[in-house]
């Protein structure tokens, strides 16, 4: 099912009409509505849940996690809204004697208009209808118009409806969150001339293609893709040495959490040569489960990504077996050299979506050095050394590649937090901002600048009576209520 043009243009309207009244919401209103659309959806978890373990096969505990997530990340953004300092308010008062003379100035962030959100497979709650990207554009005062994922219709369609209906009733204009189908449609909602934002999760080549329709409008608008990542991981020698049958255990339960789907899956593992690393990982991989993934073609596409990374002269299989049995992804181990990825980054680092990680051994910290420079922008890296491992140059390249830098434990797994970086360089994502955490706000915000205006004429969070509850810097010193 495709929504049509006429129909989109409808609900891209009604989006437009509300988006006035959601840059001017108070933060009461704008936190209540966002609380309202969370309690709706804690209140129906029994129904969507069901639905979604039709459409997803991620198991009902999976799922009620992730509502419980999805309605997490929504109250989360109405404390953001509630705390102010998202507004980054900034005032110079005017200064007749300065050189030249200062007029007063008044700045603050504010809602974009309405924003397109392409939801995820793979998180079919906190990645979609009313995922992070939905619930942080709202926060910033935007109404959203979604892009159902072909995965999950029906859960997204109730989901829509779910919500839709509790922002309107807790006095949300009418407009607040549409829901569109179709890949037409979705090319067709982030052209459109109204939409001023764009959120995508997906694949590097649909998120590079509505990345190009983004930026090739006439006015072009930003588009903060998420689009694909393989979460390198360094083990220095010692590490090995003293922790290696806990690391092995560790690498094992984050590659195949979810079958392999989440998109900070620690998919390539730099090991030291001869370790024996690859003897504990063959061990322990048969034990491990695998499964369907989302959907019969992401399941039937599995042995052919594994097929690709085989066919390099390279590589060679450690544990489990490229030929993969029909309906179902079972975990594979894979290994080759640093040399190779140094020559090959392009078919050897390609990300694999499903529960397969690639091993490559290093012979010294040269042939390291060389093989993690050509390793593409990532959400995360992972380093796993000991206290006397001399291991900067390793950690530095490690700060470039990747948003955030792991120094224990695995990087499967993102806490919805005001601290929290979950972007990264291209490919990971298309920009430098976060979609989780409470910084993802700032995706969908804009400066705007008052000169001279009188009291009456400013936002009211900008007026004088305002500033003594919200944090805010003055003549370029911090004051905080």
């Amino acid at each position: 099912m495709s929504t049509s043009i006429t129909d989109l243009d409808r609900l891209v309207s009604a989006a437009a009409k509300a988006a006035p009244v959601w840059r001017a919401a108070s933060a009461d209103d704008r936190a209540r509505w966002l609380r309202a659309a969370a309690d709706a959806l804690d209140a129906h978890a029994d129904e969507l849940v069901a639905i979604a373990d039709e459409e997803t096969r991620l198991g009902e505990t999976r799922l009620r996690g992730e509502v419980a997530r999805t309605t997490g990340q929504l109250r989360l953004f109405a404390s953001v809204v509630e705390e102010g300092s998202y507004l980054e308010i900034t005032i110079d008062d005017a200064d007749g004697a300065a050189t030249p003379p200062r007029p007063e100035l008044r700045r603050m962030l504010t809602g974009v208009g309405p924003v397109a959100v392409f939801s995820a497979s793979n998180f079919p709650f906190a990645f979609s209808v009313a995922g992070g990207d939905t619930a942080s554009a709202l926060a910033a005062g935007n109404p959203v118009v979604v892009k159902a994922h072909s995965g999950h219709p029906r859960l997204s369609e109730r989901t829509a409806e779910i919500v839709a209906a509790a922002l309107e009733a807790a006095g949300a204009p009418a407009g607040s969150l549409g829901l569109v189908e179709g890949r037409e449609a979705g090319n067709a909602l982030v052209q459109h001339p109204s939409i001023q934002a764009a959120g995508f999760t997906g694949s590097l080549g649909g998120g590079r293609a509505l990345f190009d329709l983004a930026t090739g409008r006439e006015d072009p608008i930003p588009f903060y893709g998420e689009l694909g990542s393989v979460n390198p991981v360094v083990l220095t020698p010692a590490a090995v040495e003293r922790r290696g049958e806990a690391l092995a255990q560790g690498l094992v339960a984050s590659f195949t959490l979810g079958v392999g789907q989440f998109c900070t899956k620690p998919g390539v593992v730099f090991v030291p040569a001869g370790s024996g690393f690859d003897e504990l990982l063959a061990r322990l991989v048969p034990g491990a489960s695998g499964g369907p993934l989302l959907t019969d073609r992401i399941t039937a596409a599995f042995p052919s990504g594994l097929a690709h990374l085989e066919a390099d002269p390279s590589v060679s299989v450690v544990a489990g077996s490229a030929e993969q049995a029909e309906g179902t992804a079972q975990p594979v181990v894979l290994r080759t050299d640093a040399a190779a990825v140094a020559d090959r980054p392009e078919t050897l680092l390609e990300e694999c979506f499903g529960p397969v990680t690639l091993l490559v051994e290093y012979a010294d910290d040269a042939a390291l050095q060389r093989a993690l420079d050509a390793v593409p922008g990532s959400l995360t890296a992972t380093l796993h050394a000991e206290d006397d491992d001399a291991v900067d140059d390793v950690l530095e390249v490690l700060q470039r590649k990747a948003g955030r830098v792991l120094f224990a434990g695995w990087p499967t797994g993102v806490a919805v937090t005001w601290s929290q970086q979950h972007g990264g360089p291209w490919p990971a994502t298309t920009s430098l901002h976060t979609s989780v955490g409470a910084t993802a706000i700032r995706r969908f915000l804009r400066p705007i600048v008052f000169q001279d205006a009188p009291q009456r004429l400013l936002p009211p969070v900008l007026r004088d009576d305002a500033l003594r509850s919200l944090p805010h810097r003055r003549n370029g010193i911090l004051t905080l209520p």
